[in-house]
């Protein structure tokens, strides 16, 4: 396949080093200087910028964590006033405010930049149709790939989350050759194709680019298999810029980071210790060119591991492990961020719901499904059967709205799961 900029993918390590070592200086600098936050975060540690002399001295410096993000919303990690801030999205979060992100110009023209080699590197040319089913609105997937897909001259159809059968009638109509969506939403689609029995002849699909949740190569086997395409991992997330982080080349063999605009890590989840590569643990990441939003080894609570060695496919770029787990209580089903404590909250609201449960997930099944189990109080599980069906629908459709996710509900005896 194609690579769209031979002169940092096939950059020479000690070359590229170089270039990370000074644009970390920079971007230290600037967040010292302009990010109150960070100015203290640093002087509290006893760190000024002069101390980055080398790459290794970027473990001097604390870890940048969501909860800081979220105590300083909604500009108070931006290191440049809002007027020179073009663009705010945010994190697609389940609970609490998500968090708002910005970008300059500049950020804009990189993240545009490093979504056209995304897309390069997963065989996308102009002469491609390109179909996005991600949600277009404050999430960075759609617009990232949007912009991305334009700048390398395909064409560009704009779908966000239409329903599966205009998601279908578009393909085939407008001969749609790429498709840009989560693992699970390609996966519904090829459910639909085979229960329609619809001809795969008609179709001009080739390449699928997908992201934003866990998917493991058995979803990624059947999904090729259906749809007889190429599927291609990608990984991003709005702190560090949305997608365009890293992805995958024709060797699926891991994916490359676009590491002369982000510097990896991976840390011991408990220690902080920086492991060596090939072991498996928390990604930390550092931005190196952002302006708007700098954020210095940013924990993103992402389990993976790292290989510096060059790919097969002629590129130097390290390349992480693809994405099956998270460090917090965080998960990821069907692309939705689901967070316990956000169930906890809705289940206080509904009289009858105790807010003791256990969810279960089960990632055999394709789509992945989401089994809650509630306990009841005394009152409500001792009265007559008509009353528990009610609890059980009001909790699941509480929680299927909330979350925007269809999820089952089974109740359980009061007492029952605290005694697990």
């Amino acid at each position: 396949m194609a690579i769209r900029n031979e002169n940092y993918e096939k950059m020479p390590r000690d070359e590229l080093e170089q270039l990370q070592l000074e644009r970390l200086q920079v971007t230290v600098n600037r967040a010292y200087r302009n990010v109150s936050f960070y100015r203290k975060f640093l002087d509290d540690a006893q760190i000024s910028p002069e101390d980055i002399t080398s790459l290794s001295d970027l473990s001097k410096i604390p870890f940048t964590t969501k909860e800081m993000l979220r105590e300083n919303q909604p500009y108070g990690m931006f290191a440049l006033p809002l007027r020179e801030v073009i663009r705010l999205q945010t994190t697609s979060g389940t609970t609490g405010e998500p968090i708002v992100v910005g970008y300059t110009q500049r950020d804009i023209e990189h993240w545009t930049e490093l979504i056209a080699r995304v897309l390069t590197m997963s065989g996308v040319t102009k002469d491609d149709v390109v179909q996005i089913s991600f949600d277009y609105g404050l999430f960075t997937g759609a617009l990232g790939f949007h912009y991305g897909a334009e700048k390398i001259g395909a064409t560009v159809i704009p779908c966000s989350r239409v329903s599966l059968e205009k998601q279908i009638a578009i393909m085939r109509n407008y001969r749609t050759t790429v498709l840009i969506c989560t693992p699970t939403f390609a996966f519904q689609i090829a459910e639909k194709f085979m229960a329609q029995g619809i001809n795969l002849a008609e179709l001009s699909l080739r390449v699928g680019l997908f992201g934003a949740e866990p998917w493991p190569e058995e979803m990624r086997r059947k999904i090729e298999d259906i749809l007889h395409i190429t599927a291609i991992d990608n990984y991003g997330l709005s702190e560090i810029i949305g997608p365009g982080v890293s992805c995958e080349c024709e060797q699926k063999n891991g994916l490359h980071i676009f590491e002369e605009h982000f510097i990896p890590e991976i840390i011991n989840p408990k220690t902080g210790e920086v492991l060596s590569d090939g072991e498996k643990g928390e990604l930390a990441l550092t931005t190196i060119t952002k302006e708007a939003f700098p954020m210095i080894r940013y924990r993103t609570g992402d389990i993976s591991s790292l290989e510096q060695a060059p790919c097969a496919c002629g590129r130097t770029l390290a390349r992480m492990s693809r994405v099956m787990e998270r460090t917090d209580d965080m998960i990821v089903i069907q692309g939705v961020n689901v967070f316990p404590s956000a169930i906890k909250k809705i289940l206080a609201e509904i009289e009858g719901a105790e807010p003791h449960f256990r969810l279960i997930v089960d990632r055999n099944q394709i789509p992945e499904e989401l089994e809650i189990w509630v306990e009841v109080s005394e009152d409500i599980f001792s009265d007559e059967i008509k009353g528990l069906v009610a609890l059980k629908q009001r909790i699941q459709d509480s929680i299927s709205e909330a979350l925007r996710l269809p999820v089952r509900v089974k109740l359980v005896e009061p007492k029952s799961i605290r005694e697990l």
